[in-house]
């Protein structure tokens, strides 16, 4: 297991992308071309951020210009092995805004999500930024759906710790079906076992229980899991997920507890099994 230093080093490149504003419905609002860079100097021992936005294309002179240099990372950020990343507010306060960043690393793709919730403490908006290796010919992942989902998924957990104890992993097991215009969701980890229901509302799964929440499949295979409204009264988590192939997922969950303290960030890989498999392990 990396450091999470060495782990956010495989995030290193030039990456051209857009940033896609995204309201809490799921509509797209716009998109805005960027080139953000990540120079490894000093052998590898500084890292030097550079992020441009453009009005229209690359080809233009950039909107912003924006640079930073690290040597360290925040106590708030997690890098996990593959090089994904979480990071966000470390404590719900009233009146103050909240947020959380995901990044996904594939190759020569990157897919990256920001939520945020306003002062309120209601979900207010989503960014989702679709990034390519320069130079390469990687493709953007289509639309994601509900029958993308459906089916068996099994995979490891890895999670961090706030007050950095050593981390854990566990196996994983995902059960979702479609009945009608219901999405059934059995989910095993460890000891436990949550099962769950969702409402199908076009892209959107409407999830009514004792935290209301919703889940939008959004463009690139990407999918957003928030509640309506985040508390430092109730424990809550936030989570986004990527399709990065057919049958492989990763999702980054971000938990909360019931003081609104961040306490740990989820890495889960998981691939779905086929009929087809079943049949050649038996």
């Amino acid at each position: 297991m990396g450091s999470n230093w060495e782990n956010f080093l495989k995030n290193l490149g030039e990456w051209t992308g857009t940033f896609t504003q995204i309201s809490t419905d799921g509509e797209i609002l716009g998109s805005t071309p960027s080139i953000l860079t990540l120079e490894g100097l000093e052998d590898n021992q500084l890292v030097k951020f550079r992020l441009r936005r453009f009005a229209n294309n690359i080809d233009e002179p950039p909107t912003s210009d924006r640079s930073q240099e690290y040597r360290s990372l925040g106590r708030q950020a997690v890098f996990f092995d593959t090089g994904a990343f979480s990071k966000g507010s470390i404590q719900v306060a009233p009146f103050a805004e909240f947020g959380a960043e995901y990044g996904f690393v594939a190759e020569n793709r990157r897919s990256r999500l920001v939520q945020l919730f306003d002062k309120q403490s209601n979900f207010a908006s989503l960014t989702l930024i679709r990034e390519i290796r320069s130079g390469t010919d990687a493709q953007l992942r289509p639309d994601l759906t509900v029958a993308q989902l459906v089916g068996k998924w099994s995979g490891t957990a890895c999670t961090h710790y706030a007050d950095w104890r050593d981390p854990d992993t566990m196996p994983t097991h995902l059960e979702i079906s479609q009945v009608g215009d219901s999405l059934q969701q059995q989910l095993s980890f460890g000891d436990r076992t949550i099962s769950s229901t969702a409402k199908i509302d076009g892209h959107r799964l409407h999830f009514d229980e004792a935290t209301p929440r919703t889940i939008l499949l959004l463009p690139d295979g990407v999918s957003s899991n928030t509640p309506f409204q985040v508390s430092h009264r109730q424990p809550f988590f936030v989570e986004a997920a990527w399709l990065l192939a057919d049958d492989l997922r990763q999702r980054l969950i971000r938990t909360y507890n019931d003081k609104g303290e961040w306490v740990s960030s989820t890495h889960v890989i998981e691939t779905r099994f086929r009929n087809a498999d079943a049949t050649r392990t038996s």
